[in-house]
């Protein structure tokens, strides 16, 4: 369905506008599939991307602050997420050797379960997959990259 039918308007400004309406319109709709997808694992699309990032990590420990430089959503409140995973036994804190003031975290072996069943049976591209091609998907990439400059 075309922008101006989901949001039912034809008044733009220009298409560059159009165009970032449309792209905040598809954000939204894209957290919804991935929240939809996360829902059953009890997990939500933050703590699943701060899991990823560990993973990617893993088995060297890291900081707090790495977990903020690389997660995708950059309102969030990392600290907050990642005691909400401590809780749930996904992560573990591990002693930092150079800095006493410091926390470091590791990924769990619970942690790493879950992404491995994550990885088993969620197919993140499933509600794209049937819309666009790969050259499409490419194509989108290098849309979205020159986009952001």
């Amino acid at each position: 369905m075309r922008i101006n039918q989901e949001i039912q308007s034809e008044k733009f400004e220009n298409e560059f506008q159009k165009s970032l309406v449309n792209l905040i319109f598809t954000y939204s709709w894209a957290n919804q599939n991935i929240k939809a997808l996360l829902a059953p694992y009890d997990i939500t699309q933050q703590q699943f991307n701060v899991l990823r990032i560990l993973r990617g990590q893993y088995p060297q420990p890291c900081k707090i602050k790495l977990v903020k430089s690389r997660i995708l959503d950059k309102m969030s409140d990392v600290s907050r997420i990642v005691e909400r995973l401590l809780q749930k036994q996904l992560l573990v804190k591990a002693e930092n050797i150079r800095d006493k003031r410091a926390t470091n975290i590791l990924i769990s072996e619970k942690g790493l379960a879950l992404l491995t069943k994550l990885d088993m049976e969620v197919d993140f591209s499933k509600f794209i997959r049937p819309n666009i091609t790969e050259t499409e998907a490419k194509q989108l990439n290098e849309l979205l990259d020159k986009f952001r400059g």
